[in-house]
């Protein structure tokens, strides 16, 4: 494995817990209103509300990520054959988890979510339950510690095996300062060849006077900023891997199916690679 930054199991160990007060936006609520889930309070409203003031496509930008994690996991599983996977900040349980998706598929499928906030990881492990032959893990670890990821993932995971890492609306909490495409080289680094690394993420590339003042609006209320990326960037956290057709495009139009997506644009791209054979 490549020598990758960080080396707090939680580099954001010092920083307030969010989960504990009801007063300040949080991420993983914000989301789920937008998905029209019942677990958020009014400052989570009242940020959600004010992004879709700026960019109301936000809402369905929301649910057409939600649908194309489901796309991915079922062509993952039903065409690839993987059998393991690794979804980094899941957000809060809603139908079609990612375990769901593929124990449908392999109920012996293994599925470890990660995230470094605690009112997720206790929603996950009271309502992320997996079938009897496969199995669930739950490892609090943050993104920008990739080795303490896989680690943590390990006691879980057979890293013999490939392993399809899931990166779905969670890269663009990560500034540039965070060094993004490094992150995702290194969780590439720990895993055996013929695994995947899937991603999706924010762009203002279809309406960026919208999608820029929603980006501020979100930055003003919630202390977990995001940042929006082009395609260009979004493909370069890929690079070095084989991409798998049709390659970065926006999330609905990553294997839509014979239906198409019904709903309107979202601001995301999608893509999934695939991890070579280091030589």
């Amino acid at each position: 494995m490549p020598a990758c930054p960080g080396t707090d199991p939680n580099p954001l160990s010092s920083a307030p817990d969010l989960s504990a007060t009801v007063g300040v936006a949080h991420p993983a609520r914000i989301y789920g209103y937008w998905l029209g889930g019942k677990d958020h309070f009014p400052a989570d409203r009242q940020a959600a509300d004010d992004v879709a003031a700026c960019r109301p496509q936000v809402v369905a930008g929301a649910r057409a990520n939600r649908a194309f994690g489901a796309r991915l996991v079922r062509f993952l599983a039903g065409q690839r054959g993987i059998s393991q996977f690794l979804d980094i900040g899941a957000g809060l349980p809603f139908p079609e988890a990612t375990h769901q998706v593929a124990q449908d598929i392999d109920p012996a499928a293994r599925v470890v979510y990660v995230d470094n906030d605690a009112l997720v990881l206790s929603h996950a492990r009271a309502l992320l339950t997996s079938s009897r032959e496969g199995e669930c893990g739950y490892v609090d670890a943050d993104l920008r510690d990739p080795e303490a990821v896989l680690r943590g993932a390990g006691q879980t995971l057979d890293f013999t095996r490939p392993v399809a890492v899931l990166l779905l609306a969670v890269a663009h909490f990560l500034a540039d300062s965070d060094d993004p495409a490094e992150l995702v080289a290194c969780l590439a680094g720990g895993l055996p060849p013929g695994s995947f690394i899937a991603i999706s993420h924010l762009t203002a590339d279809f309406a960026p006077e919208a999608v820029t003042a929603g980006v501020a609006a979100y930055n003003r209320l919630v202390p977990a900023g995001i940042t929006a990326r082009s395609h260009a960037q979004v493909s370069g956290l890929l690079a070095g891997m084989g991409l798998v057709p049709p390659g970065v495009v926006p999330v609905t139009e990553w294997r839509p199916g014979h239906a198409g997506w019904p709903g309107h644009g979202a601001d995301l791209y999608a893509g999934l690679a695939v991890v070579r054979e280091r030589r």
